[in-house]
């Protein structure tokens, strides 16, 4: 399989939960500009809709969506999934909360937003940081066992530093845990090595 990302993006949480489900696969960073991959290719022949992340399967098959790809990911690999009989459901709460109200909430920094718009949606995503930290379970989301809503979440804090987003001493500390892991790290590598264009919010 492989997956097509772009560095800074909310493709790092795929990243990461890959490189955590041990899964062998490649993955290409794309320019989100002019929408090329790194080794040429027009990335719209691959995802029309010319944006990350994109998962192609061996079978050819091709997924997108955040919430779509990490479902997927946590589908094969049962630890980064939720326990019990509403174990699913939870964690696609989390994830559709996490791409709604945090992810969208950034779009006033990430597509030029006046001060004032900016200003509120620093005010809006912290109370929503606030929500999300007062519905942990421990170390992370669910628990003591990293989920696939974990690596989303992992992601929106680095925005959140990028763009100066107050957030709870208890993300702090749960971005910290997640900076540590090994599966984070490798994500970060292949971010790194790649040479396509970056986004603008790396952290």
């Amino acid at each position: 399989m492989k997956l097509y990302f772009s560095r800074g993006a909310c493709s790092l949480a795929d990243l990461i939960a890959l490189c955590e489900a041990g899964f062998e696969f490649d993955s290409e960073g794309v320019d989100l500009q002019t929408k090329q991959t790194t080794s040429g290719r027009d990335f719209r022949t691959i995802n029309p809709k010319g944006y990350v992340p994109a998962l192609v399967l061996d079978t050819g098959e091709v997924i997108t969506e955040n919430v779509a790809v990490l479902d997927w990911i946590a589908g094969r690999y049962p630890p980064l999934g939720g326990d019990g009989p509403l174990g699913r459901t939870r964690q696609l709460e989390a994830l559709v909360f996490i791409t709604t109200e945090l992810h969208g909430g950034f779009k006033p920094m990430w597509h030029g937003g006046g001060e004032a718009e900016q200003a509120k949606a620093r005010e809006t995503l912290a109370d929503r940081f606030r929500f999300i930290a007062g519905t942990m379970h421990g170390d992370y989301l669910f628990g003591d066992r990293l989920s696939a809503p974990d690596c989303y979440l992992f992601v929106m804090l680095r925005w959140a530093r990028n763009f100066g987003v107050a957030v709870p001493d208890a993300l702090l500390a749960f971005r910290a845990r997640m900076e540590a892991r090994p599966s984070v790290q490798a994500a970060l590598r292949r971010e790194r090595e790649d040479k396509a264009v970056v986004a603008e919010a790396i952290a």
